[in-house]
C-alpha cells in the first residue's frame, strides 16, 4: 500500500496524514488548494486497482454519495477514476465514530440513543427515497461530531435499488454482526435490510452488547438466520418497554414483519418520545419471556376467562311434553332455513351492488374523465426555451420556472418537475426546475493580433480556441482576420472560438517542438528547424529548482501553429525565492529596444486579459500586429495572457 502523505493529487489536494484504513481504501486528511479547505480523500488501495469488483464497489460509493444531499450524510466534492489512482474527495468530519463512543460509555442513555438513531433514520430515509440502499450500517460507519450531529459515511457496498438485488451466499457482504438475515444467506436486499442493521445498532447502544456473538463470522451469520436475540430489557431493565418493542420489530427475521420504511420507524420513535410509557400492539410477538407482545383479542379472551363463573341454581324438575318438543324442533328447523335464505339473498345483493359500484367507478375514472382536468406531461430532459415555451402542445398549462443551481446539465434543460405525473386542472401550474448553464461573457476583440497572442488572450478568457487559415494578401501573415463568434458577441464561458489567420499561401501548420530542458540557444536552433522563431522580447526568467539557463516551459507546447510564429520561453534562474520572477533580454540591446518601442504603441501584455482586449480595440493600427510584444522591464508578466505551464 503506497503512502501518499506529503504528496499532491492532481496539483490540488495536498495529503496531510492518514486518518483511517478500511478493507479496500485508505482515508487521508488533505488540504484543497483551490477551495482553501480541509477535506477527506479516500484512495482505493493499490492492490485493488486491477480488481474489477473492488473498482466497481469504489465507483458505486462515489455515485451513491454524489446524488445525496442531507445534513446527516457526508458530502462528496470530487471523484477521480484514473487507471493508476482512484479517489473520492469528501467532507472532512472532525469527530469520532459511534463505535468509539459506545466503547467509551459502555451503555448509552436512552434519550441520547434515541437522538442518534433518529438522525440515522433521517439519513437513510433520504437515501432510500433516492433509490440507494446502504447495506453496511454499523457504528464504525457513523461519525459523531462534538455537537451531537450524526454523519453516515462509507457507501462502499451501497447499491441502487433498481440494479442488482442479490448477493451470493458465499459472498455475503456487510459487517457480520450487523447484517440482516437476507444478506447473510444471499437473498433479496432492500431498504428493510438497512432497518434491521439500525435495530442492531440501537440494541448495542442501549445494552452495550451485540445481539449475536460467536467464535467465527460464519457462526454469527447463522445466529442471525436461526436464533432469536436475548431481549434488551433482560440485559438492561431500565430500557422502556416501548423502546424494546421498536428494537425487536426492526430486528424481525422476516422482512415483512419489520418496519417497511425508515419513515414508519420514525413515526413509532416520535410516539415513544411523546410518551415514554407507550406500548405498541405488535401481534406477531408471542413468547413466554417477561416482556410479552400479545394481540388485543387474546388479551380480551384472557380477561374473560379470568372472570369468576357463576353457577346457575337448579330448577325444579319438570315432566317434558313430547308433542311440544316436536313442535319446537320443527319451528327451529324452519327458522334456520329462513335465515339461510336471507343470508344468501343479502350476499347476492351485496355482490351485485359491489359490482355496480366498481363498474361505475371505472366508467367515472377512465371512460368519462373530467373535461376540466388533463394529464401532466413528462417534460424532464427537454429544453424549456426550444421545446416547451410557446409550444401549442403545452398551452393548457401554466409553468413556474425555478433554477436548479446544483445541475450540471446543458443550459435550459428541465431537470425535474412538480407534479411529476397524474392529472391537474386546465391552466394549472407545473413547477419546472431548469439548469442555469454557464455564464455568458463577451468574446475579446483580437482582430489584427498575432496568432499566438490572440490564442493566449482567448484562452485566458476561458475559451477553447480553434484555428482556421485563410489566404489574404492584404493582411500580414500570421495575424487574425476575424473570429467566429465575432468580437463582442456574448457566448457561454468555455465555448470554442474559431480564429481565422491570414496566410500568404497554402501554409500548413507545424507542431511546436518540446523545448523543456534545452538552453536558449538550443531552443532557438530547434525552433528554426521547425520553421518557427524564438520570441526574445517575451522570454521570461523564473525561479526554479532546475539548472540555471535551462527552459522549464514555453508557449503552445504540443500545439500546431503557422510557420513563422514566435514562441516565448520560460527560463530557470536556479535556486531563487519563488516570488522572484524577472524578465531579461537574451539578445542585443537593439532587439530589446525595438520590442519596447513596438509594445508601447499597444497595451502591455503583462496587464490582465481585459486590459489586453481593451488595448486591441483602441490601438490595433498603430503598429504592425506581428510585432506586438510586451515591454522589457523588471516586472514579471502575469501568467493570464499566455498558455504558460505551472511548475512546483
Amino acid at each position: 500500500m503506497e503512502n501518499y502523505v506529503g504528496k499532491r493529487l492532481d496539483g490540488r489536494y495536498e495529503i496531510i496524514e492518514i486518518i483511517g484504513v478500511g478493507g479496500m481504501a485508505v482515508v487521508y486528511k488533505a488540504f484543497d488548494n483551490i477551495d482553501n479547505r480541509i477535506v477527506a480523500v479516500k484512495i482505493l488501495k493499490d492492490e485493488y486497482l486491477t480488481n474489477e469488483d473492488f473498482r466497481r464497489r469504489f465507483k458505486n460509493e462515489s455515485k451513491a454519495i454524489a446524488v445525496l444531499s442531507h445534513p446527516n450524510i457526508v458530502r462528496v466534492f470530487d471523484v477521480s477514476y484514473g487507471d493508476r489512482l482512484q479517489y473520492i474527495v469528501m467532507e472532512y468530519v472532525e469527530g469520532i465514530t459511534l463505535k468509539e463512543y459506545i466503547e467509551q460509555q459502555g451503555v448509552i442513555d436512552t434519550r441520547e440513543a434515541v437522538y442518534f438513531v433518529t438522525q440515522i433514520l433521517r439519513a437513510l430515509q433520504h437515501a432510500h427515497d433516492k433509490g440507494i440502499v446502504h447495506r453496511d450500517i454499523k457504528p464504525q460507519n457513523i461519525m459523531l461530531i462534538s455537537d451531537g450531529t450524526i454523519k453516515v459515511t462509507d457507501f462502499g457496498i451501497a447499491r441502487f435499488s433498481r440494479s442488482e438485488t442479490k448477493t451470493m451466499t458465499e459472498q455475503a457482504i456487510g459487517s457480520v454482526h450487523y447484517i440482516s438475515p437476507e444478506q447473510a444467506k444471499g437473498s433479496v436486499t432492500d431498504s428493510k435490510s438497512d432497518l434491521y442493521s439500525v435495530g442492531v445498532v440501537l440494541y448495542e447502544m442501549l445494552t452495550g452488547k451485540l445481539p449475536f456473538q460467536a467464535e467465527n463470522t460464519v457462526s454469527v451469520a447463522l445466529m442471525h438466520l436461526q436464533k432469536d436475540p436475548l431481549r434488551p430489557r433482560q440485559i438492561n431493565p431500565n430500557i422502556p418497554v416501548g423502546l424494546e418493542q421498536i428494537i425487536m420489530r426492526a430486528m424481525q427475521k422476516n422482512p415483512n414483519d419489520r418496519y417497511q420504511s425508515a419513515s414508519e420507524m420514525l413515526v413509532d420513535i416520535d410516539e415513544y418520545k411523546r410518551n415514554p410509557n407507550v406500548k405498541f400492539d405488535y401481534s406477531y410477538f408471542v413468547d413466554r419471556e417477561p416482556t410479552k407482545y400479545i394481540p388485543t383479542e387474546q388479551v380480551r379472551a384472557d380477561q374473560y376467562r379470568a372472570q369468576p363463573v357463576v353457577q346457575p341454581q337448579p330448577r325444579p324438575a319438570q315432566t317434558p311434553d313430547p308433542q311440544k318438543q316436536r313442535a319446537q324442533a320443527a319451528a327451529a328447523v324452519a327458522l334456520e332455513r329462513e335465515k339461510k335464505k336471507r343470508r344468501r339473498a343479502v350476499g347476492l345483493l351485496v355482490g351485485v351492488l359491489a359490482a355496480v359500484l366498481v363498474m361505475a367507478f371505472v366508467v367515472w375514472k377512465y371512460v368519462l374523465p373530467d373535461k376540466n382536468s388533463i394529464d401532466v406531461p413528462n417534460l424532464v430532459g427537454l429544453n424549456f426555451q426550444e421545446d416547451v415555451m410557446d409550444n401549442e402542445a403545452y398551452s393548457d398549462f401554466r409553468f413556474v420556472c425555478e433554477t436548479d443551481e446544483r445541475s450540471t446539465a446543458v443550459s435550459g434543460t428541465i431537470t425535474s418537475q412538480k407534479p411529476e405525473k397524474g392529472r391537474i386542472e386546465r391552466g394549472g401550474a407545473i413547477t419546472l426546475y431548469i439548469a442555469p448553464g454557464k455564464e455568458e461573457i463577451r468574446v475579446p476583440d483580437v482582430y489584427t493580433y498575432d496568432y499566438a497572442l490572440a490564442s493566449s488572450v482567448l484562452k485566458a478568457a476561458n475559451f477553447e480556441v480553434k484555428v482556421e487559415k485563410e489566404v489574404n494578401n492584404n493582411r500580414v501573415a500570421g495575424t487574425v482576420i476575424r473570429t467566429s463568434p465575432a468580437r463582442d458577441e456574448k457566448v457561454e464561458e468555455g465555448a470554442t472560438i474559431t480564429i481565422y489567420v491570414a496566410t500568404a499561401g497554402e501554409q500548413e501548420p507545424v507542431e511546436v517542438p518540446n523545448l523543456i530542458g534545452l538552453t536558449v540557444s538550443e531552443a532557438k536552433e530547434k525552433l528554426e528547424e521547425a520553421g518557427l522563431e524564438l520570441d526574445n522580447a517575451r522570454t521570461e526568467y523564473r525561479a526554479s529548482s532546475q539548472d540555471r539557463g535551462t527552459i522549464i516551459g514555453h508557449e503552445s507546447l504540443g500545439e500546431k501553429v503557422l510557420p513563422g510564429t514566435k514562441i516565448a520561453v520560460y527560463v530557470s534562474t536556479g535556486n531563487m525565492p519563488t516570488n522572484a520572477t524577472t524578465t531579461e533580454p537574451t539578445e542585443s540591446t537593439e532587439a530589446s529596444t525595438s520590442a519596447t518601442t513596438d509594445a508601447s504603441t499597444t497595451q502591455a501584455i503583462t496587464a490582465s486579459t481585459t486590459q489586453a482586449t481593451t488595448a486591441a480595440t483602441t490601438t490595433p493600427t498603430t503598429a504592425a500586429p506581428t510585432t506586438t510584444q510586451p515591454p522589457t522591464t523588471t516586472q514579471p508578466p502575469t501568467t493570464t495572457d499566455g498558455p504558460m505551464m505551472e511548475f512546483d
